[in-house]
């Protein structure tokens, strides 16, 4: 047992890349199996994208069309357009089944990338082995691949950002060629890419303040954002609400806050309208805990047993990484970027919009994920220095 866990073992990396085909096979049959799905949304990319082959895959005359009925412009939902105005070009009546079939194809690349990181920051393979069915079990997973969105986009996007940063943290060098190309690739994949790329940007500031990555800075920095978000989040309703109250967008927002909406669409989920500050921060923290929530009065008990499972392994991973983080390596600055990026990303939807079915959750499943074999990388080498420790005396 001690050799399976060896850096060396010679068949951890046939173990895990059958691990990975395995359960990519499952996730891919799945979908296959359920067959594509269509949402409001996916109607109103279907739309684009004719008006997108209608001008002959012009952007400068699409960007200007129906400007009265979409919110923001048609910039941030450029790429899933272009990508299925491309399978309706090449694919005709079966373009649905084929930008299925992208999306199946988006998601087996980023599992490979979250091989790849994980690999590069000297996680054993064996160790990735055994978190890969954890993808897999994941309700988000097996959910949305199937519809016709952004959101497997957008997933491939964001884990490949976290690559992005890696090699930045390894190479101590800013690829601004890559960088930009990312940022702009987030941004015309969906508007909501907003607090990806300020992770991203915020990391990179950080990173360039060396002395910053000591524990107890990441620790304080980590602590003081998690505090700080929902006092953040209720300034800014009252200042969008004092000067912008008017204003389509603001009101919107402004019209769930005081409904004491915490997720769309589910009332028993809600609060008491906020009468004080001190109530709208409340009403912030609970969005934001909620973000996360893997129970739902409507799920049935296999779905809030996996959504249960896979929270409780990522909580004990991040408590044994606060445990076993002495000296600042690179796998504690990948786990920061990510407990950084996860909580921009909850922080905006909680002040945004949380969906009814948690939509905006899925592109940091991934991320999230990778903190289980970090922290068992962790375990394992420190049970190693203790027995080196041990067998030289």
């Amino acid at each position: 047992m001690k050799n399976i866990f060896s850096y060396d073992y010679e068949h951890s990396k046939t173990i895990l890349y059958v691990s990975l085909l395995t359960c990519y096979a499952i996730i891919a049959l799945y979908s296959l199996n359920t067959g594509f799905s269509m949402s409001t949304d996916s109607q109103r990319f279907s739309r684009w994208a004719d008006d997108l082959i209608k001008f002959n895959f012009n952007l400068f005359e699409f960007y200007n069309v129906d400007k009265a009925d979409h919110r923001p412009n048609l910039f941030f939902f450029s790429l899933p357009v272009i990508l299925i105005a491309l399978c309706k070009v090449f694919f005709a009546s079966e373009w649905q089944f084929a930008f299925l079939l992208l999306n199946l194809t988006l998601v087996f690349f980023s599992l490979l990338i979250f091989i790849n990181i994980l690999l590069t920051i000297n996680v054993r393979s064996i160790l990735i082995s055994f978190t890969l069915p954890i993808i897999v079990i994941s309700v988000d997973m097996l959910t949305w691949p199937r519809f016709i969105l952004s959101d497997v986009i957008y997933v491939f996007l964001v884990i490949s950002s976290i690559y992005i940063v890696l090699n930045i943290i390894i190479n101590n060098k800013i690829d601004y060629i890559k960088l930009s190309l990312i940022v702009l690739l987030l941004l015309s994949s969906r508007p909501s890419s907003i607090p990806v790329i300020f992770s991203i940007l915020l990391f990179i500031l950080i990173l360039k303040f060396k002395i910053l990555f000591k524990k107890k800075y990441i620790l304080l920095i980590l602590f003081t954002m998690i505090i700080s978000a929902p006092f953040v989040l209720g300034f800014t309703y009252l200042f969008l609400e004092y000067n912008f109250g008017d204003k389509p967008k603001v009101e919107f927002l402004v019209n769930m806050v005081k409904q004491g909406m915490i997720i769309h669409d589910r009332p028993d989920t809600w609060v008491s309208s906020p009468n004080s500050f001190f109530d709208l921060v409340f009403l912030y923290i609970l969005r934001i805990v909620n973000f996360f929530n893997p129970y739902a009065s409507t799920f049935s008990l296999l779905h809030i047993l996996l959504n249960l499972i896979q929270t409780i392994l990522i909580l004990i991973s991040v408590i044994i990484w606060l445990f076993f983080i002495s000296s600042v390596e690179i796998k504690d600055k990948i786990l920061f970027f990510i407990f950084l990026l996860s909580l921009s990303v909850a922080s905006f939807h909680s002040f945004i919009l949380i969906d009814y079915d948690w939509r905006y959750r899925f592109p940091i499943i991934l991320p999230l994920i990778m903190i289980i074999p970090i922290s068992l990388e962790m375990i394992l080498k420190k049970i190693n220095l203790h027995l080196e420790i041990s067998s030289s005396k």
